[in-house]
């Protein structure tokens, strides 16, 4: 079973990008993060007709969440975060799938750090880690993927001390990550980090060739000092053809579904194409 997140980064714009992502590796359940579409413009249609079901909470600008579904139909079990009924923001959504409960992350950004905006990004992350411990409470097996919008470590990024200042980076914000997996999450990537691990097996032929040229031009190791693959390169200062990478995107693990935990990566080559996000895709396969 493959779970993938990403980060599309406005779904009817990158569509293409999407359904051929899709197409190319069969992910097994994708969850989608900066829809940047309302609910009506959220494309069902499309997806249906590439052999996903999906569930979505959209909305305009920088938010909305999905997740979807290869040959099933997801069942919802949350629309929104709990904690603060006056948040309209759509930033989690949480579905049953093949017997796993999979949520789909946007964390807020944050900056400009120090600010409101910040505050409310530790404020949602503390509801975060409550309602993931009453996850973890009920034993069920749990994947919190997704866009944490936090940079766990200094060895998680392209250059130490780099993006000093920014949310991403900030003390408070990675004290809140570290405190959500001290509740016993595993933190996929870096529990199977390997300077190998930045490109799926199940990619297509034109896809490997890429990659393996990239490889050959010394575009790695695509990953920190952990050896865990950066997931993010900024559209700013050159930073995806200088390779200098971030690592955002995160999916976390229940200890009743940690041990099924096999392979995980991130799909590279994605980000290199026309009209990409700034994201690549993230995935882990489990086994059945």
């Amino acid at each position: 079973m493959r779970i993938a997140t990403f980060n599309i980064n406005n779904v009817v714009k990158r569509l293409p990008n999407l359904l051929a992502w899709l197409a190319d590796t069969a992910p097994d359940v994708v969850c989608l993060q900066e829809l940047k579409a309302t609910d009506a413009a959220f494309p069902a249609a499309e997806l249906e007709a590439a052999g996903y079901g999906a569930v979505w909470a959209g909305q305009r600008t920088w938010n909305g969440v999905a997740i979807l579904a290869r040959g099933a139909e997801p069942i919802v079990t949350r629309y929104e975060l709990p904690g603060d009924p006056a948040d309209a923001q759509a930033r989690y959504i949480e579905a049953a799938v093949r017997g796993v409960l999979v949520a789909s992350i946007y964390a807020p950004n944050g900056n400009p750090n120090p600010g409101p905006k910040f505050a409310y990004k530790l404020a949602w992350l503390a509801r975060l880690a409550a309602h993931a411990a009453e996850l973890m409470a009920s034993g069920a097996p749990v994947a919190l993927a997704g866009d944490y919008n936090v940079v766990p470590t200094e060895a998680d990024i392209y250059q130490p001390n780099s993006w000093a200042g920014d949310a991403l980076v900030d003390p408070a914000a990675r004290q809140a990550f570290a405190a959500l997996l001290a509740q016993g999450w595993t933190d996929s990537l870096l529990a199977l980090a390997s300077p190998h691990a930045i490109s799926s097996p199940r990619e297509t032929r034109g896809r490997r060739l890429g990659r393996e040229a990239a490889e050959r031009e010394g575009a790695n190791p695509s990953a920190g000092a952990n050896n865990a693959p950066w997931t993010f390169w900024s559209y700013l200062r050159r930073r995806w053809e200088n390779d200098h990478g971030l690592r955002i995107d995160h999916i976390l693990l229940s200890p009743t579904l940690a041990p099924r935990l096999k392979t995980a990566g991130v799909d590279k080559p994605v980000r290199g194409e026309d009209g990409a996000s700034d994201h690549a895709p993230t995935w882990i396969d489990l086994a059945d």
